[in-house]
């Protein structure tokens, strides 16, 4: 009896919990969805690591064929399930890494060349060109990794006329924390008639050339920890990828132990590697001006 009224008990303050709080529809209707989120996210770094004809379903289909690509070629050599299904798994996550890189890798090539665009742009306004001018200029005289952003945005704005659209599909285009910062300067000048534009844009250029410095420092002191980090998480399976060889030493790796061994030393790589990367992270810059 005293179990029974325990359990309507505690029925009964479940309840009460999930009355009191307020319905994700109801309090937030206009949210998005966590597969809207999520493909929002991915569509995001697609276009950071300059990927913009891609998309995250072709991303996911490329992802699914390297793992089985990976498992088939790994059980043919060693015929050995358990090993597969581990290097499938690394198959799987090989493109979604590649994509991280790329990203990586661009926007490290950005935050060199942004203080040139942003100096490409006083330099324009100081001559007298209007803004919707001075953008569409960058498309030829700008930087080579981002012509075809301003070239779209020169097209765009010859064909509807309309400033603040043409801004927001290049805000998007770009995909950058800086180019936000940089096209919501704009948008106020051209708006509320700004007379500092020329100086604000010297000090961004002032500011994005210091923190470009700066972080090159950090990440070239940085980098020879990581990628030793990186060299140890991926020298086991390295090993066991040559033992794969000897069909003995495997045969181990199909039994509840093998396998066991198997799980336990790939979570606790995973938790080395994901403990490393936020251990030596670098902040990074979001985008709060979408």
């Amino acid at each position: 009896m005293g179990a029974f009224l325990g359990l309507l008990l505690g029925v009964g303050l479940l309840l009460i919990i999930r009355g009191s709080r307020p319905k994700r529809d109801q309090a937030q209707p206009g949210r998005p969805s966590i597969v809207a989120r999520w493909r929002q996210r991915r569509i995001e770094e697609l276009r950071q690591a300059g990927l913009e004809a891609v998309s995250p379903a072709q991303v996911i289909v490329l992802q699914i064929l390297t793992a089985v690509a990976a498992l088939v070629i790994v059980l043919l050599i060693s015929g050995t399930l358990s090993v597969a299904v581990a290097f499938g798994i690394f198959g799987f996550r090989a493109p979604a890494v590649i994509v991280k890189r790329l990203r990586h890798n661009r926007v490290g090539e950005l935050r060199e060349v942004w203080p040139e665009i942003v100096d490409n742009l006083g330099s324009a306004v100081r001559a007298g060109l209007s803004l919707p001018e001075a953008l569409s200029s960058l498309g030829t005289r700008g930087p080579e990794q981002l012509r075809p952003a301003f070239l779209r945005f020169a097209a765009d704005y010859r064909a509807t006329g309309r400033f603040a659209e043409c801004l927001d599909r290049l805000k998007e285009s770009l995909a950058d924390p800086v180019g936000d910062r940089v096209c919501e300067s704009l948008r106020m000048a051209r708006e509320v008639g700004g007379t500092d534009l020329g100086r604000l844009l010297r000090t961004l250029s002032a500011f994005l050339r210091e923190d470009a410095r700066t972080r090159a420092e950090l990440e070239t002191r940085q980098g020879w920890t990581v990628n030793a980090a990186r060299l140890a998480v991926a020298a086991p399976w390295l090993v066991l990828l040559l033992l794969a060889t000897q069909a003995t030493t495997l045969e181990a790796y199909d039994t509840s132990a093998g396998v066991a061994v198997l799980v336990s030393g790939g979570v606790t790589c995973v938790i080395a590697y994901r403990l490393m990367l936020y251990v030596g992270r670098l902040p990074t810059e979001r985008r709060v001006l979408r």
